[in-house]
């Protein structure tokens, strides 16, 4: 029984989304499910995917929290 999980940033695909979208996530569920059928031949009732969102103040990028990676690249940029 495969568990995949899946993490992405709590932050919306669209302007002043704060997270993924209920369709979004059911897309990344039956992809990810499809992939391990397609190349695993693991049967979709057999496979549990997890999504985890993780809020942009439990993550960094080089060195720094992810928002004052970003305002150091816009200043730079």
């Amino acid at each position: 029984m495969p568990i995949v999980t899946i993490q992405i940033t709590r932050e919306g695909t669209e302007p002043g989304a704060d997270a993924a979208t209920r369709e979004e996530k059911a897309a990344l569920i039956k992809g990810v499910s499809q992939l391990l059928l397609d190349v695993l031949k693991k049967p979709l009732e057999s496979t549990f995917v997890v999504i985890d969102e993780v809020e942009t103040g439990n993550w960094g990028w080089g060195g720094l929290p992810v928002l004052d990676y970003r305002t150091k690249r816009a200043r730079a940029g």
